[in-house]
């Protein structure tokens, strides 16, 4: 294994791309500000296991640390580095035929890039570079092995974050409203979910989830696109990350005035996301949560068992949910944090993402021109009639 550069002094080799800058590449979105917050916050992990180095291996550690960086190649596949958290800095490792484009657009200041050849292991590359690979120090801390500190030390999202945050989060929105508008009954489900697809990837995003289901299909609570026509009503999903954020929305778009069944529903529904904000307060415990979300649905008419039928959310961020709550979920919630609640019922959902800040629950994927209700002092989305 070889050391190829780093942020400060790029080789030669690379230099080049770089004066591609100002013809639309990419620069790394990072805040060495918040880096240094992100890396005290890792150094008091290491402190309290009584270890000196950890090595962070998954999209989510790694985009959270590394405050933005594009890690992967395959959205479905492992991320192409890993990284060593190390006393004397920090230590990224790619395989070579990334290490080009890693360099140029991705690597924050202050980081360390050496490569591994292709084929070779790119958790035992990192492991042997830095602090651990003189000897003494040991083993590096697995990533696995402190996964509840690092959810933790990622709760609170840094001004920098925030802000790349509610931009992601209104655009996708827009984008909602743009592509929904133009919806029509014959529109298939795919023809929908397509152009979605388009602009989630023309914002510079990465569409990591896209569902849609048209009247015929409305059971199905994660439905993947089909040939079918919209129908009647539809719903459709995006959860978009860009600068490894994720942002989460649904939304609903009918062609006729809706039966009473279903508007009741959406307006229980509503009910139901409303005390789930209204528990998600600075110092409430997950679980604890999650029991009033349970109750919620008995308390709106929807029936002990719905919350059982499809996931309920959680916090938000670097992972889509970070972590789904359950009944096992013990995380403290804090301020600044974000959350996607996605309560759920036969035929309805409302789902946005959404930050707790001082001045309460801040919509972040709200858009003005999608039609909207106050519940509990909040404008909901409401289903867009055409």
């Amino acid at each position: 294994m070889s050391q190829t550069t780093t942020a400060a002094t790029p080789p030669s080799q690379l230099t080049a791309a770089a004066t591609f800058a100002d013809q639309g590449r990419r620069a790394a979105p990072a805040s060495t500000a918040d880096r240094a917050i992100k890396r005290r916050r890792v150094m008091d992990i290491l402190d309290a296991k009584g270890q000196d180095s950890l090595l962070l291996t998954t999209h989510t550690a790694l985009a959270w640390y590394l405050d933005g960086s594009r890690v992967h190649i395959s959205l479905a596949g492992d991320p192409i580095a890993a990284l060593l958290v190390d006393r004397d800095g920090d230590h990224l490792v790619t395989f070579n035929n990334e290490a080009g484009r890693i360099a140029a657009e991705e690597l924050p200041a202050g980081v360390a890039l050496h490569t591994v050849p292709w084929y070779g292991n790119l958790h035992e590359g990192a492991a042997a570079v830095g602090r651990s690979s003189g000897g003494g120090a040991g083993t590096p801390l697995a990533e696995a092995s402190v996964a509840t500190e690092l959810r933790a030390a990622r709760q609170q999202l840094l001004p920098g974050e925030s802000t790349r945050y509610a931009h992601l989060s209104a655009e996708l929105a827009r984008i909602m409203t743009d592509v929904l508008s133009t919806a029509r009954p014959d529109t298939t489900e795919f023809e929908l979910a397509s152009a979605l697809a388009a602009r989630v990837v023309g914002a510079g995003a990465e569409p990591l989830v896209l569902l849609c289901n048209g009247s015929s299909r409305s059971d199905f609570r994660h439905p993947l696109a089909t040939h079918a026509p919209l129908g009647r009503r539809a719903m459709a999903v995006v959860c978009a990350r860009r600068d490894g954020l994720v942002a989460n929305i649904t939304r609903w778009v009918r062609f006729d005035a809706g039966t009473p069944e279903e508007l009741d529903a959406e307006s229980r529904i509503a009910a139901v996301e409303a005390d789930i904000f209204d528990a998600t307060v600075p110092g409430a415990r997950l679980d604890h949560v999650f029991s009033e979300i349970k109750a919620a649905y008995v308390r709106h008419g929807f029936g002990a068992e719905q919350w059982e039928q499809h996931h309920q959310g959680g916090p938000a961020g670097y992972a889509g949910r970070d972590p789904r709550v359950t009944t096992a979920a013990t995380d403290t919630v804090v301020l600044n944090q974000p959350f996607t609640w996605n309560p759920s019922g036969p035929g309805v959902k409302i789902e946005d993402t959404v930050q707790l800040t001082e001045s309460g629950m801040q919509v972040l994927t709200m858009d003005d021109r999608w039609p909207a209700t106050t519940v509990n002092g909040l404008k909901r989305p409401v289903t867009l009639q055409l």
